[in-house]
């Protein structure tokens, strides 16, 4: 029998220090008794700003809070497809706008809205640091994740990241402007993209997140194997849809 853990939520795949919990929410659509939004944003959408009801995405939010025992309410975030980063010393009271999160206290909770960008979780490896960055391919080619890792107080050399659920490789196709974008500022970015048609590629958000942070000193990297495009029944996809909700990538240190 699947449990409520299994439906609503994936664990960060990597070598977790002891204290730090990372895991990103699904779709919930297996799962009769968690989420209550309807379609198209069925069932667990978290998102607060695609369209769906406050009151089903305000329930969902505290059944996160209550089947994920968090310490404290997720520090939420105006995603802009930037390069800020805030600095929560406390749960948050307000939004911010901004799109990376760092947080060296526990019971602090950082969260990252998605629904094919690239949500990126860090923690230091002895767990004194934790991160989140929300990386679709315009904060990606601007450098978020620089900002991330030059705003933690961790040397690069000692952060891990993990690579949570985003567009694969062999299902988003994007124009010029994206590829551009990237091998402007790194030929070897050439690597990630394989032409299809005239002025179109299959881009792989994952390899250039790797790129970007091993030229941040970061090279304990993990994940990077979905494609939430591919996979309906478990991952919102904005790209496939249209009209979606979001998945929350969702990272703190216990108290």
């Amino acid at each position: 029998m699947t449990s409520a853990t299994e439906t609503y939520r994936i664990a960060a795949h990597w070598p977790s220090p002891a204290g730090v919990v990372a895991f990103t929410t699904t779709r919930a659509l297996r799962a009769a008794d968690i989420g209550l939004s309807a379609p198209p944003f069925d069932r667990f959408n978290l998102g607060a700003a695609c369209g769906d009801s406050a009151d089903h995405v305000l329930a969902n939010r505290v059944q996160l809070i209550e089947l994920a025992r968090l310490p404290s309410e997720p520090c939420w975030m105006r995603q802009t497809h930037g390069t800020d980063v805030v600095r929560f010393d406390a749960p948050a009271v307000c939004a911010p706008a901004a799109d990376a999160a760092v947080s060296a206290v526990p019971g602090v909770v950082l969260a990252i809205l998605t629904a094919d960008c690239l949500p990126v979780l860090f923690t230091a490896h002895d767990g004194s640091e934790v991160a989140a960055a929300h990386a679709g391919w315009r904060g990606l080619s601007a450098g978020v994740l620089e900002a991330t890792v030059t705003a933690m107080r961790t040397a690069p050399s000692q952060l891990q990241a993990w690579l949570g659920p985003a567009a694969g490789p062999h299902a988003y196709e994007v124009g010029a402007e994206v590829r551009d974008a990237f091998v402007s500022m790194d030929p070897k970015a050439a690597l990630a993209f394989e032409r299809t048609r005239p002025g179109h590629w299959l881009c792989d958000l994952y390899r250039l997140a790797r790129q970007r942070l091993a030229s941040a000193g970061v090279t304990a990297i993990y994940g990077g194997h979905f494609c939430t495009i591919s996979a309906p029944e478990q991952w919102y996809s904005h790209r496939r849809d249209g009209c979606s909700g979001r998945m929350a990538s969702v990272i703190y240190r216990k108290a």
